[in-house]
């Protein structure tokens, strides 16, 4: 690994150690983050095949029933009942916080989907409305049942259809989320940390270095020092014996 060029002194080591305990925080944090959202994109994953083996089941009743009804009556009957008025359908959308990724979610409000609502969340003017409203979008007289069977079996598919694109947009940010943080994750992992701790490991070594030889020229200094006075001390002897 890289050693960092920077002075190796005390101030750099303490700033170097601070990073080094910050980095393996954010390491674990992340760490934690990835793995949370590698349990969510599963769940994500399995929840989105069983939408699209729904959405699938769904929509070949629904091209059953269609051909059948185009065998059993004319094609202009047909695009008539399909042609009458029918409620509009409202779609509302929101974002949602999901570990730090905005994800949308859809509902659906329509008239007709009111009866799948409990009694308690639908209320007086919900129940008015369920009275006042059918399935059909136009009348029964002239029109096989085949027809009518295509049309509800649309309208169960089209929740489910909202649905699965929810799953399946929170599916790929989750992915893009993922991939971005596994990249972070390895770049603390095999990239920064080992940086910052041969860089420590090298300025603690030349700390340490430098003080043995600060050492050793104090040492040295010491002996120069006593082997003057020595020198001295002999000299002053040999004075005072002449002396006498």
């Amino acid at each position: 690994m890289a050693v960092m060029r920077v002075n190796p002194n005390r101030m750099e080591l303490m700033r170097l150690r601070g990073q080094l305990n910050v980095a393996r925080r954010g390491h674990k944090l992340l760490k934690d983050k990835r793995d949370e959202l590698m349990r969510q994109f599963i769940s994500l994953v399995k929840r989105n095949q069983q939408l699209r083996l729904e959405v699938e089941k769904l929509l070949r009743e629904y091209n059953r029933e269609m051909v059948l009804a185009r065998a059993v009556m004319p094609k202009q009957v047909i695009e008539t009942a399909l042609y009458s008025g029918y409620d509009n359908l409202i779609l509302q959308a929101r974002r949602k916080n999901l570990m730090s990724v905005q994800v949308p979610e859809f509902f659906v409000h329509d008239q007709t989907m009111l009866g799948d609502l409990p009694d308690d969340k639908m209320g007086k003017t919900g129940k008015a409305q369920m009275r006042h409203t059918t399935y059909i979008p136009y009348g029964f007289s002239g029109v096989s049942g085949e027809l009518d069977f295509a049309i509800l079996t649309l309208l169960k598919v089209l929740p489910v259809m909202i649905e699965l694109a929810s799953v399946e947009k929170t599916t790929q940010l989750l992915a893009g989320e993922i991939a971005k943080t596994r990249r972070r994750v390895n770049s603390l992992e095999h990239r920064m940390i080992p940086d910052l701790e041969d860089t420590i490991r090298s300025i603690t070594m030349k700390m340490e270095e430098n003080e043995r030889a600060n050492t050793t020229r104090l040492m040295k200094v010491k002996d120069l020092i006593l082997e003057k006075e020595i020198r001295e001390r002999r000299s002053r002897n040999e004075k005072l014996f002449w002396k006498n």
